[in-house]
């Protein structure tokens, strides 16, 4: 579904991707773990066409993407911190995003899924921060696209609305979506995974399943097996 291939990215002198090769299968759910500045952002961003890489190649469905950008219609994308103009409602953000994909939404369904209605006339300036993180959310999963990538996307859910994240997560896989995502929350990560790459300077350190990481550091924890990774 998605191939990396020697991918790298430098910012000044800092290497930040080094070589990267990932091969992500179609219809699984990826987490992409690793320390600050180890290269998450910059790799999902790439991906994204949000950052041009220095070298190397990322092909989905045996296609280069090009900067055109057309392949980003099979993209959804919930980033870290959701930057939208402060003074739109939550309605109008949604109708904005929905006119520029031209694509039939659920966004309704997961309006009702997260109780947003009462906020859907309220500018994005006066909302919560788990409020703001809901309205991400809907913007993200409310296009029908087969490929979702989601970085921090639990950051400031409270505890029903994060129950409801992961179900929907779970929903999208169960169409055949393919989907990554980071996050420090190791817990979320052992509930929804079936592979974790760990990055770790910029270099791939480990890709395989939870299983096969847990073998490897010797630890049943995800969380103490990556602190074995760093120690």
């Amino acid at each position: 579904m998605i191939s990396i291939q020697q991918l790298e990215k430098s910012f000044g002198k800092n290497r930040v991707l080094q070589g990267i090769d990932l091969e992500i299968k179609r219809g699984s759910i990826t987490a992409i773990l690793g320390p600050n500045g180890s290269g998450k952002t910059t790799l999902l961003k790439s991906l994204l066409g949000l950052v041009i890489p220095d070298k190397g190649r990322i092909l989905v469905d045996g296609k280069e993407i090009d900067q055109a950008g057309k392949y980003r219609q099979l993209i959804s994308y919930l980033p870290q911190i959701a930057r939208f103009p402060e003074n739109l409602q939550v309605v109008e953000l949604l109708e904005m995003l929905s006119s520029i994909r031209r694509q039939t939404t659920n966004q309704q369904t997961l309006i009702d899924t997260f109780g947003l209605q009462p906020f859907m006339h309220k500018k994005l300036r006066y909302l919560s921060g788990g409020t703001r993180q809901k309205v991400n959310t809907v913007a993200a999963f409310m296009f029908d696209s087969p490929i979702i990538i989601l970085d921090e996307p639990t950051t400031g859910l409270d505890p029903v609305a994060l129950i409801k994240f992961k179900e929907l997560v779970m929903d999208e896989k169960a169409k055949g979506k393919t989907i990554l995502f980071t996050s420090h929350i190791m817990n979320v990560v052992e509930e929804l995974t079936d592979d974790i790459v760990f990055l770790l300077e910029g270099k791939v350190y480990f890709h395989g399943s939870l299983e096969q990481l847990s073998t490897n550091q010797e630890e049943v924890k995800l969380e103490r097996a990556i602190a074995r990774i760093l120690e």
